[in-house]
């Protein structure tokens, strides 16, 4: 548990920095705290759940981390952020990064898609679109719902999450 913490705390703090970063912008700042267990119980009614929240996406991220498998959540999460451009210029350089890093054959993050889905996605790129890259990001995300997520709401550390801890004097510093 103790490596968990520790992965997470970096998660959370590089999560909550950029966030910091970025909302000074528009005035607001976040302050991310560990999660009660009822939110934490929440992540287990669906794996959209988890994902959705920063300290839920933090602590899979790590389990995915501790799993060697993490390639999983960042092409993910690199398809949500590509989806979202909005210059085409931009949408042929996010393409490619993401080919590079994640697809094509010995790729620094390669996942594991099928042939067939590479070199569509491959053709794909020549004239990028927000949709080249979805087969490729269903295909990851179900692996991810029906192997990994299953997999961490086993794991001792989502468990410990889960628990309620009773405040006691000690723990208070009173």
């Amino acid at each position: 548990i103790k490596d968990w913490k520790t992965r997470l705390s970096y998660f959370l703090q590089n999560s909550s920095n950029s966030t910091k970063t970025k909302s000074k912008k528009v005035g607001k700042q976040h302050t991310y705290f560990r999660p009660s267990p009822e939110e934490a119980r929440l992540w287990s009614e669906a794996f959209d759940e988890l994902l959705a929240n920063k300290y839920g996406l933090a602590a899979f991220r790590a389990f995915l981390k501790s799993e060697f498998c993490e390639e999983n959540i960042e092409f993910w999460l690199a398809c949500e952020d590509f989806k979202k451009t909005k210059s085409p210029q931009k949408l042929t350089v996010k393409a490619k990064k993401i080919y590079n890093d994640f697809i094509e054959k010995e790729a620094p993050k390669e996942i594991n898609i099928d042939f067939q889905t590479k070199n569509m996605i491959a053709q794909n790129i020549q004239e990028a679109t927000h949709t080249c890259f979805s087969a490729a990001q269903k295909r990851v995300y179900s692996l991810m719902e029906n192997n990994s997520y299953p997999r961490f709401l086993e794991s001792e550390f989502y468990q410990e999450l889960c628990k309620t801890t009773p405040i006691t004097r000690a723990a208070q510093g009173t």
